[in-house]
């Protein structure tokens, strides 16, 4: 039974199965740094609402997509507008009960166009990316989407809800478009105000803020998908939009007031041109690592002692204390010193005589048996030694000696 333990864990903890379980983990991990960097594109926002990217009844994505499909370049924003749609039209579809739209959060120089929310609704629990219409909201509620200076003095006119026909006129009286099916067609009324189209009680359907290049749009049944399940009510969507936006420009249906924005951020900004380069360096530099910790070069270093035990270890330590007090130079004369005491020693010089005498008679010696040197120029260089240096002068005193024991042997 402990045999059967030992195998089991030596094979859960073999090298195989760690590297996996590295890679794995090293996996996972940067794949949610990725998802976590574009959450917020990966949000397809299909969700019931009354914006750009919902496909229900009250949604706006066939809107675009019908406007993309008769080559009118119409996109969504999620962020910051691109240069080329400056002065294109910007759709604004402001969530119901969101509050007033700040237009100075959006810096677009061109037309805009804020379409009234209608329909309080809520999700189909049956079918996803539907809605409910739950009932018609009041035309307070309607008029909260608009900033404070839009909304003074304007009215909007709210029938009993009854379906029926929209024709739309313009303010010379010419028809211009039929929406054959709109329950409760709502109108706008107030002062400051230039019709731009009006229904066949002759209200403004379509305003422009005179003071401004503004647009509101008090029926949004006009647009959204509900417009578009006939003919007539799709060209008559896209022929009013074609009325105020300029031409060769592309028409924006902004999605950033229903929480679908682009955030910025460091991580997404790392793996995108032109910092992703070095993103993928560091990301081979760390490999690169992992593989050098994890493949051994050699054999492995056995542990040593704290304090290392022997004569070598004596000489090493006595040797660091030296160098930790910066007196390696002064030890090349005493070396010499002691290189002379052995010689003399080792080959039988007369006892007795002094440092002058020994050194003459070292010299005699050392041209007697072809020394490569005579002591006296050794010494003299071991006095002028440099840190660089003595190790040399400490290789030919050695070699010196052995010179000498050699030829007097």
């Amino acid at each position: 039974m402990g045999a059967m333990s030992r195998r089991g864990a030596s094979g859960a903890f073999s090298p195989m199965a760690m590297i996996v379980i590295v890679l794995v983990g090293v996996v996972s991990f940067a794949g949610l740094g990725v998802l976590s960097a574009y959450a917020p594109e990966l949000k397809k926002g299909d969700d019931g609402g009354a914006h750009a990217l919902s496909r229900s009844s009250v949604g706006y994505a066939a809107t675009v997509r019908l406007l993309q499909a008769s080559g009118r370049g119409a996109l969504v924003g999620r962020g910051p507008l691109p240069a080329s749609a400056e002065d294109g039209l910007l759709v604004l579809t402001p969530a119901l009960g969101a509050g007033a739209v700040n237009l100075d959060d959006f810096d677009h120089p061109g037309p805009r166009l804020i379409v009234l929310p209608k329909w309080a609704t809520m999700p189909d629990p049956n079918r996803k990316g539907w809605a409910l219409a739950t009932r018609i909201v009041n035309d307070k509620a309607s008029l909260a989407v608009l900033p404070a200076d839009l909304r003074k003095g304007l009215t909007l006119r709210a029938p009993p809800p009854e379906v029926g026909p929209l024709r739309l006129y313009r303010p010379n009286g010419q028809l211009f478009g039929l929406q054959p099916s709109v329950r409760a067609p709502r109108s706008l009324e107030g002062k400051g105000w230039t019709p731009v189209l009006k229904d066949q009680d002759g209200r403004m359907v379509l305003a422009m803020h005179t003071e401004s290049q503004t647009y509101v749009l008090a029926e949004p049944d006009l647009l959204n998908t509900t417009a578009l399940k006939t003919l007539e009510g799709a060209r008559t969507a896209v022929a009013l939009l074609d009325l105020i936006h300029a031409e060769d420009t592309p028409m924006v249906f902004d999605a950033t007031l229903h929480g679908f924005a682009r955030a910025r951020s460091l991580l997404r900004l790392l793996l995108e041109p032109p910092l992703v380069g070095a993103t993928l360096v560091l990301v081979a530099l760390a490999v690169l690592a992992g593989l050098q910790a994890g493949v051994r070069f050699g054999p492995a270093l056995k542990p040593r002692r704290a304090v290392a035990l022997g004569k070598l270890a004596l000489a090493d330590n006595t040797a660091g204390l030296i160098r930790l007090a910066g007196r390696e130079a002064r030890m090349t004369p005493l070396y010499a010193q002691l290189i002379r005491t052995s010689a003399a020693r080792a080959i039988g010089a007369p006892r007795g005589m002094d440092d002058p005498a020994l050194d003459a008679f070292l010299d005699r010696v050392s041209v007697t048996v072809g020394a490569s040197s005579t002591f006296t120029a050794l010494a003299e260089r071991a006095r002028a030694a440099t840190a660089s240096d003595m190790m040399q002068v400490a290789r030919d005193l050695h070699l010196w000696k052995q010179e000498l024991i050699r030829g007097r042997q």
